[in-house]
């Protein structure tokens, strides 16, 4: 048997992060197994869908690195993969069911005859589901009463307006397209039975089914697309790496045979079966998908870690060209756990004027003779003539020790000279990269100030 899977978004919002980890577990069971990934699209809500949305949609997916092998823009054999488009195709399955006395019509709408027996859902996480849906009916809200009464178990599959309902359209879709597995949310399986009884009276054999555990926030509430990591574009803007978000949401209910936490999305693919997904719910935590993100971050070769950057680095004002850039990425490397935090630790390499934290600057300033220290550090400096690591810290030694003082006691005032803050990379590369013109010009500029605010 080929697998075939898919995902089945509706364009009605960005992607959502649980959206994507069923878009993702689909997609590595059927590269697992050496078979097809389907996308196609539910915009049978014509109010709410909309173009902008499913180009979120498709760009989201398009950076987790989730191909698809059918659907929008791709095509294949068994489109067309929009729902609005597939109306032919419905009007032919329900005049089936029609014809097979499993429908009547009712104020204007097409109910479904749910059979008299037990179904039961046979899934591959859940294990056994049954239930009569007949005997369990249906419930519907009444306004006037404020409560849920009991309602006709029939389900509808087409308004009055002539719209198909999801269970139906569902159905027939996975038919169509030859879906041998359906793998989504947790949430579906009270739906199942509805579309078994569908498959049964369409005489079509239906997929397996595995329906993943829910994603929900560190306190046990559901996840809502206001939740901080709701939303997939807010890691593309942030600066995440695709496969470490990959990474973390396969982890997100789904566990390999080891303890290991760091998988390429190459080793997801490996290692993935339905028998690692886990019963109980996820725990989404926004911090460790950031610590994810840092160890990938690390792993990255320098060739990959100056491209991911570059698109921060010139919205940033640094100039991405720079022959410095390189060396000064493996500086931030070990510092940063977002693309986006890099230009924050170098950027007093690259730029014209210090931006002095006024915190740092006060550590500095309120130390006794603070002007005698930036005085040796210019000497030492100064005399320094092979502007590299090994002698900048030379130079700075020869300063300390022309005071009495120990190195140690020079650093900190050195690094808020030249860098206008007390932390950052290391010191003596971040001196060399920035230049020995530029240096001593900081700091001459920065004892005129200390001068300034220490003269009676």
């Amino acid at each position: 048997m080929t697998v075939r899977t898919r995902f089945a978004p509706s364009p009605t919002g960005f992607l959502h992060i649980g959206g994507a980890r069923t878009a993702l577990y689909n997609w590595l069971f059927a590269r697992h197994n050496g078979g097809q990934f389907i996308l196609r699209v539910e915009d049978t809500d014509a109010d709410r869908s909309t173009e902008e949305s499913l180009e979120f949609i498709l760009d989201g997916l398009k950076w987790l690195g989730l191909s698809w092998d059918e659907g929008p823009a791709t095509g294949g054999p068994r489109g067309p993969y929009r729902q609005s488009e597939r109306s032919d195709i419905y009007e032919r399955y329900l005049t089936k069911l029609k014809e097979g006395g499993f429908t009547y019509e009712e104020e204007g709408a097409t109910r479904f005859r749910v059979p008299d027996r037990t179904i039961t859902v046979s899934d591959v996480v859940c294990g056994d589901v049954s239930v009569n849906l007949k005997e369990q009916g249906s419930k519907r809200w009444d306004a006037e009463a404020k409560r849920e009464m009991p309602a006709n178990p029939d389900f509808i599959i087409r308004r009055p307006n002539g719209n198909y309902i999801f269970h139906f359209v569902n159905v027939v879709d996975d038919i169509e397209m030859k879906i041998s597995h359906v793998i989504r949310g947790e949430d579906h399986l009270s739906n199942t039975p509805k579309h078994l009884a569908l498959f049964e009276a369409l005489e079509a054999e239906p997929p397996a089914f595995a329906h993943i555990p829910l994603n929900l926030n560190e306190d046990g509430s559901k996840m809502s697309k206001r939740d901080q990591g709701a939303l997939i574009h807010e890691y593309m803007e942030k600066g995440f790496l695709p496969e470490a978000v990959d990474n973390y949401m396969a982890l997100l209910g789904w566990s390999g045979k080891d303890d290991r936490e760091i998988y390429s999305l190459k080793d997801l693919t490996t290692a993935f079966d339905l028998k690692g997904i886990n019963k109980a719910n996820s725990k989404f935590s926004f911090n460790k998908c950031v610590w994810f993100n840092g160890e990938h971050l690390k792993a990255l070769t320098p060739e990959a870690l100056e491209r991911e950057a570059t698109p921060f680095l010139s919205r940033a004002g640094i100039d991405p060209t720079d022959g410095r850039i390189p060396s000064a990425l493996e500086l931030a490397r070990e510092r940063v756990q977002l693309l986006s935090e890099i230009p924050r630790v170098i950027a007093p390499i690259f730029s014209e004027e210090t931006d002095y934290d006024p915190e740092s600057v006060a550590k500095v300033v309120s130390r006794e003779g603070i002007s005698e220290v930036l005085t040796a550090l210019l000497t030492g400096l100064d005399g320094v003539e092979n502007w590299r690591e090994d002698d900048i810290k030379s130079g700075i030694k020869a300063a300390a020790e022309s005071m009495g003082a120990k190195m140690g006691a020079l650093m900190l005032p050195c690094r808020v000279a030249v860098t206008g803050f007390s932390s950052g990379a290391d010191l003596a590369p971040v001196l060399e990269l920035t230049g020995k013109e530029k240096v001593i010009q900081r700091i001459r500029d920065f004892e005129k100030t200390t001068r300034a605010d220490v003269s009676p």
